[in-house]
Parts: C-alpha cells; structure tokens; sequence
C-alpha cells in the first residue's frame, strides 16, 4: 500500500488509512532517513488512536508509554542504541508481546529482535516538503 501525503494537513487522514490497513497488527515499524517525518506521522497515529497526552520522540527515554482509548501506546526510538542488549535491558519483549501499539523508529538497530510480523513502514520525502508512505503488512 501506498500512501501520498502532500501536506502536513493531511497527516490525519493518512493516520486513518494506515490504522485501517494495518488491521490487527501492532508492532509497526518505521524507517526512513533523518527528517523523513517519522516521529510527525507517529504523533498522527496517536491522535488518532485517541492519545490526548502531548507526544514526542522518545529519543533519549527509548520509549514512552501514551495512554489512548486503544489501551496503552508505546513510541519506540531506538537510534541511541548501541547494541541489541540494551533493548532486552530495556525488556522490549514486554512490550512487543503486550498487545498493545508499539511504534518503533530506527527498527534496523535491533534488527534480530523484531518480530516477523510486524508491519514495515517507510517514509519517504517526495518534493515540496510531501511523503510517500509505503506500508508493507505481509509476515
């Protein structure tokens, strides 16, 4: 699946899309370079899912926990790592096998961890400041 999003205005519809296209899926991991509107769009997907916390990158925290009427939503940004210890210090299974969202920026860090069924996710800048959002379900 390949969603365009032409303007920032434009995120919340594209959030719906990528939500219904995921169906039951949980574990949703995002790449694209520095700047590509990872976090951005992540922050979309929590309006959508209900978050009313404020939300941000959990860059320097690893993840942060959001509550939403989905139940809990963990926001994963692993590009301060160093090595895949520090995610199973972090007990990212707990997570990952909770049940619950877990959106996961920079997921090739940990990338003999993540589960086989997990959605993959790349975005893309385009021109005029658009994305392209490429969504790949299959296991």
């Amino acid at each position: 699946m390949i969603i365009d999003v032409p303007t920032l205005g434009e995120l919340p519809t594209a959030a719906g899309q990528l939500l219904a296209a995921i169906g039951n899926q949980r574990i949703l991991l995002f790449y694209g370079v520095m700047g590509a509107g990872k976090t951005t769009f992540i922050n979309a997907l929590c309006q959508q899912l209900g978050v009313t916390d404020p939300t941000s990158s959990p860059t320097f925290a690893i993840v942060n926990e959001y509550d939403s009427a989905a139940g809990p939503v963990y926001h994963f940004d692993f590009y301060r790592i160093n090595s895949e210890q520090e995610a199973f210090d972090l007990g990212y299974e707990d997570y990952f096998y909770s049940g619950s969202y877990c959106f996961v920026e920079w997921p090739e860090k940990i990338a003999n961890l993540l589960p086989a069924d997990a959605a993959r996710i790349h975005i893309m800048a385009t021109t005029d400041g658009a994305r392209r959002i490429v969504v790949d379900t299959s296991p």
